[in-house]
């Protein structure tokens, strides 16, 4: 029982996997066509020839080989993609190119037929059945040699003239930058980025400094805190305010204290002994009246 629910449920996968491709591959386009090709884009024999190139625009990996490509509608399977060549898994938002050079030998991507600048080339992609119809597209006679034929904008609707020859890659290609064609037209001479960059230059140095200078700050905050904190004192007032006199009175006291000049009592005067070689109250000199003769 549990091998017939594993066996039905492989199935499903299988079939699942294999709708899922059929709708990927029907997702393909063709998407440009050089029909003259006399200076441009050359294969890997060396040789030029008209080419047809795929789109895949779908989200997800595109294995086209199996399917048909032809320039008959009465044949559609004119040329089987060979199956097993990895270069046939086409992945998303990429290109596959296809030379229009009659050799099919040379190898998957060169095709058994050519095409005719003289007259209306058809080309259609049909999938893997042969019945199925993937994408056709008719090429208007009266080629221009190097101009291709393919859609404006990669994967849409809109076909046309493409001066600019792009084989597997974007038809729209940006050759110019929007906002660089700007600047030249309004600043020709650079006047403007040169004041620009001068602005940046200088508003990066008054940056720099500010931080700079809000480090430095920050740094001898942290080290007077760390000193107070060290030595037992803190920035802030402690026990009540304090002011300025009473601190002043404190050190006068402390300085006299240490001098020795206080006295002990505040009501007693205090006399310091001169000392002296002779006594100023006994000395015989301050009471002559005249010089003493010899």
């Amino acid at each position: 029982m549990i091998k017939k629910k594993t066996g039905v449920l492989l199935s499903l996968m299988l079939l699942c996997s294999i709708g899922a491709q059929a709708q990927l591959v029907t997702s393909m386009r063709i998407n440009e066509v050089l029909v003259i090709n006399e200076d441009n884009f050359v294969d890997d024999y060396g040789k030029r020839n008209g080419w047809i190139e795929l789109y895949n625009p779908s989200a997800g990996t595109v294995n086209i080989g199996g399917c048909f490509l032809t320039d008959d509608k009465d044949n559609p399977k004119k040329y089987p993609i060979p199956k097993g060549d990895v270069l046939t898994r086409i992945k998303p938002r990429q290109h596959a190119l296809f030379w229009a050079d009659g050799v099919a030998s040379h190898g998957t991507f060169h095709l058994n037929f050519t095409l005719d600048p003289d007259k209306e080339n058809y080309i259609a992609l049909y999938d893997a059945d042969g019945r199925t119809l993937v994408d056709e597209i008719t090429i208007p006679a009266g080629q221009q040699t190097d101009i291709s034929y393919g859609r404006r904008i990669d994967g849409q609707d809109e076909w046309g003239y493409l001066e600019k020859v792009t084989p597997s890659t974007n038809n729209l290609t940006l050759d110019t930058n929007e906002k660089m064609d700007n600047f030249k037209q309004n600043d020709a001479i650079g006047i403007g980025m040169t004041l620009t960059a001068m602005a940046v230059v200088f508003l990066g140095l008054i940056l720099l400094f500010l931080c700079f200078k809000g480090v430095g700050k920050a740094a001898i905050s942290a080290s007077k805190r760390r000193a107070e904190k060290a030595s037992g004192e803190t920035s802030g007032k402690s026990g009540g305010d304090v002011s300025g006199e009473i601190l002043a009175a404190i050190s006068m006291a402390l300085y006299e204290l240490d001098e020795d000049v206080h006295d002990i009592e505040n009501t007693v005067l205090t006399i310091q002994k001169v000392k002296r070689n002779y006594s100023p109250w006994s000395s015989k000199i301050y009471g002559l009246r005249e010089t003493p003769r010899k």
